[in-house]
């Protein structure tokens, strides 16, 4: 489960085109926090100084020092929950199929594509956060409901918290399932 709380998520922009990055960063920065990286070198000092609290990273393929293919590939290989957009002017070939990203924007860009894309990578997150709460609180509710009787269960008010705790996750869950499927048919219109 994901420990971020920032005030505003946090995006890493990589391109080693700098007027595109610093465009990026000013589509972006109203609504997040950016940190921005001239080249797959930089975007790995990042991810070594603050990949705790990086949220979303948006990383070209072809820089020149370090692809975005090995920073990608250092995302994937560590334990932080960063979901990954390439953004890029390489046309994808088969090798997308076990490239690991969430997205893959082909440029040029548009400033809403950046903002629905990174809006989309943070409800997959999110949804993923839920559904591993869920998880637990379902596992913890039918461990109680094999060991304890129906009247322990029904007297307990922690019981019915976490019935509660539940069906709020659910709801969530649903609510999430819901923006991801209107976004994936607006997007194919």
């Amino acid at each position: 489960m994901s420990q971020r709380s920032p005030a505003r998520p946090t995006v890493l922009i990589a391109d080693d085109e700098r007027p595109l990055a610093d465009l990026y960063t000013d589509y972006l920065a109203e609504d997040y926090e950016v940190l921005t990286a001239y080249g797959g070198e930089e975007a790995l000092e990042y991810l070594d100084e603050a990949a705790a609290r990086i949220d979303v990273a948006l990383l070209d393929r072809r820089m020149p020092d370090v692809s975005g293919d090995k920073v990608l590939a250092r995302i994937n290989d560590s334990d932080e929950d960063c979901r990954v957009a390439m953004v890029t002017a390489v046309n994808p070939g088969f090798d997308l199929i076990d490239m690991g990203c969430d997205e893959y924007l082909i440029k040029p860009v548009s400033r809403d594509d950046l903002l629905d894309v990174v809006e989309r990578l943070l409800k997959l997150s999110e949804y993923s956060d839920k559904h591993q709460q869920l998880t637990s609180k379902r596992l913890t509710r039918n461990v109680l409901e094999v060991e304890k009787s129906g009247a322990e269960l029904a007297e307990s008010e922690r019981f019915a918290r976490l019935e509660s705790e539940i069906e709020q996750l659910e709801t969530r869950l649903d609510d999430i399932t819901e923006d991801l499927e209107f976004e994936d048919l607006q997007r194919h219109i």
